[in-house]
This record gives structure tokens, sequence and C-alpha cells, in this order.
């Protein structure tokens, strides 16, 4: 008689697979920019100018993405992609860290703004409302997608060996020294600013998800959001300033938090949910 009971899966992300997780990544996103800074002409002559919605921009961008799913595909298969993607159901967030991402993110933006005498939002382009509708749409579909890379694999990989303050800057400095490439290329926003303030910021920003990340359980949505507000092109320039800003918030998160953020105890370390039991 045939054996009908459901298939057994025990999935585990090895540790050494952040190894693999970042030569891909760097290896997708530095070799399709590389050709647009190396070879300008060539790369504009064959595949188009290059710019925000470039195709090639977005694979870049989505590198650390593509690098998580293959990675979680050849070590779990195709059960363990679906039950990687459950993360992003997990929407259980507290009314402080909801209120942080959605109304003083903002806030920081319009501040650092104000610092540098500019406007409160950005202004509307010729097109109108039609258009920022439009960018707000695409972004949602740009830097959000890295989440999948940077705390779906990185965050808990990195929380299993040292304390969550330290994962969130080692993934901070990993993030900051990935975008190098995107301030070498004209045509993106990154060609116009200064990189040492923009890499405090990806520092500091990592560091101030981190908590978001441990307290809903490895949510992926929450990051996601978190990342949003942070391209959202409603909200102006506020290079450097706003920078600034988010140290000073984020010294005051992580002494708020020190008991769980200088302590491995409560964080999450499962890339992919129930990793390491048996599933059926």
């Amino acid at each position: 008689m045939a054996n009908t009971a459901a298939p057994i899966h025990r999935w585990k992300i090895p540790s050494r697979a952040m190894v693999a997780f970042l030569a891909l990544t760097f290896s997708v996103t530095w070799s399709m920019i590389g050709v647009y800074i190396f070879w300008p002409g060539w790369a504009s002559a064959i595949f188009g100018e290059m710019g925000g919605s470039h195709p090639f921009f977005f694979i870049a961008t989505w590198a650390p993405a593509i690098s998580a799913f293959v990675l979680i595909f050849y070590c779990a298969g195709p059960t363990g992609v679906t039950a990687f993607l459950g993360r992003l159901l997990l929407w259980r967030c507290s009314i402080g860290w909801i209120a942080f991402i959605l109304v003083i993110i903002p806030v920081v933006y319009a501040a650092g703004s104000l610092i540098k005498a500019g406007p409160i939002f950005s202004p509307l382009p010729p097109d109108g409302v039609g258009t920022v509708v439009s960018v707000l749409f695409m972004m949602l579909f740009l830097g959000p997608i890295e989440e999948f890379g940077w705390r779906g694999v990185a965050q808990p990989i990195l929380q299993r060996h040292v304390a969550p303050i330290w994962a969130g800057m080692i993934i901070g400095v990993i993030w900051g020294v990935w975008h190098i490439p995107a301030f070498f290329l004209s045509g993106t926003v990154f060609a116009g600013w200064a990189f040492f303030p923009f890499f405090v910021g990806n520092v500091t920003l990592a560091v101030l998800v981190t908590p978001i990340f441990n307290e809903t359980r490895g949510s992926l949505l929450w990051p996601m959001v978190f990342h949003w507000q942070l391209i959202n092109p409603v909200w102006p320039d506020a290079q450097p300033y706003d920078t600034w800003i988010l140290v000073a918030i984020a010294i005051v998160v992580v002494w708020w938090h020190r008991a769980k953020m200088f302590r491995r105890d409560g964080a999450v370390t499962e890339v992919i949910p129930g990793e390491g039991q048996t599933q059926r």
C-alpha cells in the first residue's frame, strides 16, 4: 500500500551560507553597475542610458533578494522558499514602532530639509501628482526588495554569533560598501551625494531596523515598510542632516533597548521559520 503521508522536510541554512550570499550579492550588483562605470559608451549603446528605472538598476538593487532566494532554494527547495515568504505575513508590531516608521521618519526628513533651508515635502514634478504616485509605487518594488537578503538572510545568520547591535552594524557596513559603485554612476541620485554621511546613514539605519526585526519575530513586512519610507519620493532630500538626526535617534533607541540589543537572548536566528525542525 502506497504511503500517502505528506513528505517530511528538515530545513537548515548553515551559517557558512553567509559567504555565498555576499559573494553572489556583490557579483550581481557590481557587474551590472560596473559595465556602465568602465565602459559607459559601449554599455549605453547596447543597453541604453543608465537611470533609476533601467532594468540593470533594478537587477543590481534586487541582488540581495536574488541571492537570498537562490540560497534558500538550494538549501531547502520550493517548500523552504514558500515558508520563507511566510515571513511577509508577520504583521504584528507595537504601536510605538509603527509610529516610528510612519511618523518619525518623515519628520526626520522634513527637519533635515528645513535645516538646509529646503521644503518640507519634495516639490511636485512638472507632470504633477501622477508622476509622484508612479514613482512611489515603483519604489515599493525597488529598495524594499533588498530586505529579503539583508534582514531575511544576513541578520538571522549574524545573530547566531553576535549580539543584535553588532549584527546590525556589520550589515550596515556591508550595505554601505555594496552601494559604492552607484556613487560613480551618473544618472542616479547617488551621483549627487557625499559618500561618508550616506555610509554612516547605512550603518545607523541597519541598527535602527534591528529591534523592529527582532520584536516582530523576524517579520520582513515591517523592515520593507521602513525601507520604503527611506526612499519615499514625497520626502525631501535632506542629506546630510537627516543622517545626523538619525544618528542621535539611534543612540537613544539603542540605549532604550540595550537589554535586548547587547544580548543574543530572544534574537531571531532562523532564516526559515521553524528552521532545523521537522516540517510535514
